[in-house]
């Protein structure tokens, strides 16, 4: 017969069942847990992903078709006949003046939209008045009407100079109206970003001129929205086809315009070889726009000095 446990005395076998009840619990719990469901979040990010890699897929694949149609000797019957350069070498011999006239195009509507652009863009910023809302709005109106709508408008007033309409300067007037808004917003946007106007009044109380502040202050300050600016124009200029069909002549014939005819007229290699050509002039261009991590709107630089002033914070806080 077991002696009664005294008063003040713990039993070494209540201690065990009361030790290996949590440890029961514990082991029923964690099977259940491992085995656990991923919750809706969880699906909706695998979603997204799905989603957009077939968007991807959609936008990428038939890309990836044009350039091998390209470089085979015989699309029909695709890689088994063959790869060649040949279809690229016909291209270049046959549109290198295309090519060579859409880089003086792009480079002189770039010059000109960074002459107009860059100080309408510093202007509409710094103005808060309803007028200079006003002329913003009419600066798109480019962007909003169809490329053939300002094409045909530019045809109305200016086609009856016929010099001028039979020149290459027509297109580039043409490529200045479409562009010159990507370039104002940009540069405004950086504009109105910065605190330019306390740095323009200290700099104007120290004697500093108008061009002075204009050169060492705003211009400085812009660069982010300037190169935006500038790399959109390029590209766009590059690539503008609606505008410059209706505006070209046989003898100012640019890329978008060939790559059009090669389509419409000879084989599917040939225009698949122009769109190579096409794709390697506007690919360094995108590519440099990541590379130089362009903030036209200020919104990654906020986020680094979010991001360094908590940092500041949690090593200051103990």
């Amino acid at each position: 017969m077991k002696a009664a446990s005294r008063p003040g005395l713990s039993n070494p076998d209540d201690d065990n069942t009361m030790n290996s009840i949590p440890r029961a619990l514990h082991e029923a719990t964690t099977p259940r847990a491992r085995l656990r469901l991923p919750d809706t979040r969880t699906w909706l990010a695998v979603g997204q992903w799905c989603v957009t890699l077939l968007l991807c897929a959609f936008l990428i694949v038939p890309v990836i078709m044009s350039i091998m149609a390209g470089l085979t000797v015989n699309y029909f019957k695709g890689i088994s006949s063959g790869l060649t350069l040949r279809w690229l070498i016909e291209v270049w011999t046959q549109y290198h003046d295309s090519v060579f006239l859409s880089l003086e195009v792009a480079a002189a509507t770039l010059f000109i939209t960074l002459l107009i652009g860059v100080p309408a863009g510093y202007v509409l910023a710094r103005s808060k008045t309803r007028l200079s809302r006003v002329i913003e709005e009419f600066l798109v109106l480019p962007i909003a009407l169809p490329g053939l709508a300002s094409a045909l408008a530019l045809l109305v007033v200016y086609g009856g100079f016929t010099a001028f309409r039979m020149s290459v300067a027509f297109i580039v007037v043409g490529h200045v109206v479409f562009t010159l808004p990507f370039m104002v917003r940009a540069v405004a946007a950086v504009c109105a970003s910065s605190d330019l106007r306390t740095l323009e009044e200290g700099a104007a109380s120290l004697g500093a001129s108008f061009f002075q502040r204009f050169v060492t202050i705003v211009l400085p300050n812009a660069r982010p929205g300037i190169v935006a600016g500038a790399l959109a124009v390029l590209t766009l200029s590059i690539g503008e086809f609606n505008l410059t069909w209706m505006l070209h002549t046989p003898d100012t014939k640019t890329l978008p315009v060939g790559l059009a005819d090669t389509y419409a007229s000879l084989r599917i290699e040939i225009g698949s070889a122009y769109t190579i050509l096409f794709f390697i002039m506007t690919m360094p261009l995108l590519v440099a726009m990541q590379w130089l991590g362009v903030d036209a709107t200020g919104q990654r630089s906020a986020a680094k000095k979010r991001a360094a002033a908590s940092s500041s914070t949690s090593i200051k806080t103990p």
